[in-house]
């Protein structure tokens, strides 16, 4: 989110050189400056002991593609939390562990995206209200059923080269 106007009191920002971050929007009548937002979220490789990958089918998302387990950072909520509780509400799985993966942009949404593997125990999905379907698939043969370079092939790809 770019700011025009200030948050805070409504008036027109204007620009102001801050130190070493150059030019930024500022409000004068509150003298602070308002540096553009953006949405943290995490994106997580739900695999199990039997090196499988839960993949998502969420037709907000995409209608084409399967997905990983996704979403948005909560206030206080750090983002290990958030992708424990994701995973939680999406699929109804309980995670034994997690390892942060890179974070990613996604400048379209105006994203930022903590990428995790997380292991859990193989078991049913109870599937939230958000996401349409779900499936367990091997790791190795998942790469094809996501969107070739977007995020979540991209984690996919760096666990299975990490395993090779």
């Amino acid at each position: 989110m770019h700011f025009s106007y200030c948050p805070y009191c409504g008036k027109k920002l204007t620009n102001k050189k801050i130190g070493d971050e150059g030019i930024i929007p500022y409000c004068n009548n509150c003298n602070i400056p308002l540096w553009d937002m953006f949405t943290t979220s995490i994106i997580s490789a739900v695999i199990n002991e039997n090196n499988e990958i839960a993949l998502l089918k969420q037709n907000y998302v995409s209608k084409t593609n399967y997905v990983l387990v996704a979403g948005i950072m909560k206030t206080n909520e750090s983002a290990e939390s958030t992708a424990i509780r994701e995973i939680k509400e999406e699929l109804g799985l309980d995670v034994t562990s997690l390892e942060f993966i890179k974070t990613y942009t996604y400048p379209k949404k105006e994203m930022l995206m903590i990428g995790f593997k997380a292991n859990v125990k193989k078991s049913e999905f109870i599937i939230s209200e958000e996401v349409n379907s779900a499936i367990w698939v091997k790791l190795d043969s998942s790469l094809n059923l996501l969107r070739e370079g977007g995020i979540g092939w991209q984690i996919v790809k760096s666990i299975i080269d990490s395993n090779n």
